[in-house]
């Protein structure tokens, strides 16, 4: 399994930094650093055309380039046919690490906006005995090196990002002409501090692009997509007249905006006219304002007048939005991410659903109850690759397992203290000690008022456990599915459960705990609320997050979301926000394959889930078909074998055979220390239960060996 060190532990840091000193140099723990030598280095790339404001920077693993911080990046300067460069001292005896990056620098070395990057999952490499790069030599292409190209756009490192959806015919329009019109959207923001009326006006009549307007905020950017089209479901800037709406469709807009509560956004509505020419623009027939103090929460709808440009009323826009912030406690650097890698030779990982299994279907339920500690244990032990769990928070904001969003609690009557009654109540109406200290029953066993299990008072089959307690006592050997539950409303106007908990607030403590405590584990979320899909994306820059969705179904009452409707939205939406991928509903792929590989070929990757993986048949059906993980219940009777090994240890044999292999017949040279993304190393050899052979060291002969095949400076 890859290390997962981007952490940042000070402890690991140290740790990372002395090896690196130590094995490259060859000198004592007490060495100085005013005793390295430095050599000039000529960082040269060439980059397509930027938007306003946007520079060309570097970012590496030496002080001298920002030591991975996001806001110690160091500026290019740009040259000839978008062409960036800069002469930089780096250090002569030591590899150096770095990536490019396109930012916005709010205040230097403060406040530095991300706005994309290259996340191949190695770095660019300096190595002590190539020379710099000459102003002759061949410009480097950004996201292009190894014979890859891996550019993701950035995470929300500061100010707000807003997301204002348009979806179910949001427009409601008093005159009849207007019906059954291509009408054109376009999303401007405006500062509040220093707003010009007429020139608001004058933009309106001239139909100026957004970046022409003298009150536009600065370092403020609109991108719009479009979920149901098949080709513009991507999130690009928006026209000169915005983005179409079409009858039925999903539009997003994505604003990023420094200060959002001094900013208003103009929403201007162009209309074709019937008798329209080639080439002859649309006609501005309106507009509204939605003002910040609209917005008052992190989700919610607004519903804005439109008016004409003679001021009249013209109808009203439904407008859904989402308010993306930061997260607060912790810094995420730029040494790797994981966002959207993997290894496309990975598929068919078994995934044990809620651990060993659902332990309240009406049948084939799993022994242990599920969610638990021993749950999540046996199936690990058994050879699960990952486990999946379900994490909701608390009254408290403590993350816990469990899947219902309701609990029931057992009362005695007052003339009758034998008779019981059940009272259901959300779990986020109670603080994680009334959980532990309090009997609460599964709703299953509320309803027949028998409990299922008698082993409460074993500590590793107590429900609710938390979040924390799992990351710190399982093995790391298997890998962790996170699946976020948060409430989604229903098309026909009921709700799974009313959300009152602040949507930031709710990810960043779920977020928090995991980038704390998951040490090197692998980690993938995922969510069937498409908000928090997004928001875990946009608030970190390490962490996989999968689109989890039930599809067309008829097992399941059908969310309102449209984004949520069926596999093609689905998958749409993971290429919109570039996310993993997409959990499919197996359901629908036993309904029609042709799903499954549609998702395939859009490059993501997909999982499955379902009460139909209860049969090993289908099982073995849906890994034929390519997927990449399967969830399902009952692991311990599908993986029986004791000495059954999880995908990581297998790729660790398999990489201990090519290290021995290859150390046999290379030359004999000074090893020099590997990059610590590099190479496959297994959990259970860090944490020293290695056998046979040190794969430390053979990793220290295969980097030999690469140096000794001469692999050329990126």
């Amino acid at each position: 399994m890859q290390e997962w060190f981007f952490l940042e532990d000070p402890n690991n840091d140290l740790i990372r930094h002395a090896k690196h000193t130590l094995s490259e140099m060859g000198e004592s723990e007490e060495e100085s650093e005013e005793s390295i030598k430095y050599r000039p280095w000529l960082f040269r790339i060439c980059v397509p055309p930027l938007q306003p404001d946007e520079v060309v920077c570097v970012i590496g693993s030496t002080p001298e380039l920002g030591s991975w911080e996001p806001e110690k990046c160091k500026p290019l300067v740009k040259g000839r046919n978008d062409v960036w460069s800069i002469k930089l001292k780096v250090p002569i005896n030591q590899r150096v690490f770095y990536r490019y990056c396109i930012c916005i620098i709010i205040e230097p070395e403060v406040k530095v906006l991300i706005r994309s990057w290259e996340t191949n999952i190695n770095p660019r490499i300096i190595k002590p005995e190539c020379p710099s790069p000459k102003p002759t030599t061949p410009c480097q292409t950004y996201g292009n090196y190894d014979e890859e190209v891996h550019i993701d756009k950035g995470w929300l490192t500061e100010g707000t990002i807003t997301m204002l959806q348009l979806t179910k015919n949001p427009f409601k329009l008093f005159r009849p002409r207007f019906q059954d019109r291509t009408i054109y959207v376009k999303i401007t923001p405006v500062s509040l501090v220093k707003h010009y009326p007429k020139k608001v006006m004058d933009c309106q009549e001239e139909s100026l692009s957004v970046d022409h307007m003298e009150d536009k905020p600065k370092f403020s950017y609109v991108e719009v997509a479009e979920l149901t089209s098949d080709s513009d479901y991507e999130f690009v800037p928006q026209g000169q007249f915005g983005h179409k709406y079409v009858s039925g469709d999903f539009l997003t807009f994505k604003i990023f905006l420094v200060n959002r509560e001094t900013t208003a956004f103009l929403i201007d509505f162009y209309i074709y006219s019937s008798k329209a020419i080639d080439d002859e623009p649309p006609y501005h027939a309106g507009f509204t304002y939605l003002l910040p103090g609209a917005v008052e929460h992190t989700k919610g709808s607004v519903v804005l007048p439109l008016t004409s440009m003679k001021q009249r009323p013209l109808g009203e826009l439904r407008l859904n939005y989402l308010v993306i912030k930061p997260l607060e406690n912790f810094n995420c650097n730029m040494e790797v991410s994981y966002q959207r890698y993997w290894n496309k030779d990975r598929t068919g990982l078994n995934i044990g659903h809620r651990g060993s299994g659902n332990s309240f279907k009406t049948e084939n339920c799993a022994d242990i109850r599920e969610n638990t500690i021993a749950s999540l244990k046996t199936a690990i032990n058994v050879g699960a690759d990952f486990v999946e769990f379900d994490v909701q928070l608390t009254k408290d904001l403590v993350p816990i397992i469990y899947h219902d969003f309701y609990v029931c609690i057992a009362t005695h009557k007052k003339k009758n203290l034998e008779d019981t009654d059940m009272f259901e109540l959300p779990l986020r109406d109670l603080t994680s000690e009334q959980l532990t200290m309090l009997k609460i029953y599964h709703l299953v066993e509320g309803k027949s008022k028998l409990s299922r299990f008698a082993d409460d008072d074993l500590e590793d089959h107590q429900p609710f456990p938390t979040l924390q307690s799992a990351l710190e006592i399982l093995d790391t050997k298997s890998g962790f599915n996170i699946e976020i539950k948060c409430p989604n409303k229903l098309l026909d106007g009921g709700e799974e459960l009313r959300e009152t908990q602040d949507l930031n607030i709710f990810v960043d403590t779920i977020l928090e705990v995991v980038l704390q405590y998951a040490g090197v584990r692998e980690i993938v979320f995922s969510s069937f609320n498409p908000d928090v899909v997004s928001m875990v994306r946009l608030k970190q820059n390490k962490y996989p997050v999968m689109f989890l969705t039930q599809g067309d179904t008829k097992r399941y009452p059908p969310y309102d979301d449209q984004r949520c409707w069926n596999m093609t939205n689905a998958v749409h939406f993971s290429k919109m926000h570039e996310i993993l991928g997409v959990s499919a509903h197996t359901e629908d792929i036993l309904r029609d394959a042709s799903l499954a590989q549609y998702g395939l070929d859009k490059g993501i990757i997909m999982f499955c889930w379902g009460d139909d993986l209860d049969d090993v048949n289908t099982i073995t059906y849906v890994k034929d078909l390519g997927l990449h993980g399967i969830i399902y219940d009952k692991i311990c009777q599908y993986l029986d074998r004791e000495d059954k090994d999880n995908i990581y240890l297998l790729e660790g044999r398999e990489s201990q055979k090519e290290l021995i292999r290859i150390a046999a017949t290379a030359p004999p040279e000074e090893p020099e220390p590997d990059y610590p993304f590099k190479k496959t190393k297994l959990d259970y050899e860090r944490d020293n239960v290695s056998t046979a052979t040190s794969l430390e060291s053979l990793e220290s002969e295969m980097d030999r060996v690469a140096k000794v095949k001469g692999r050329q400076c990126v």
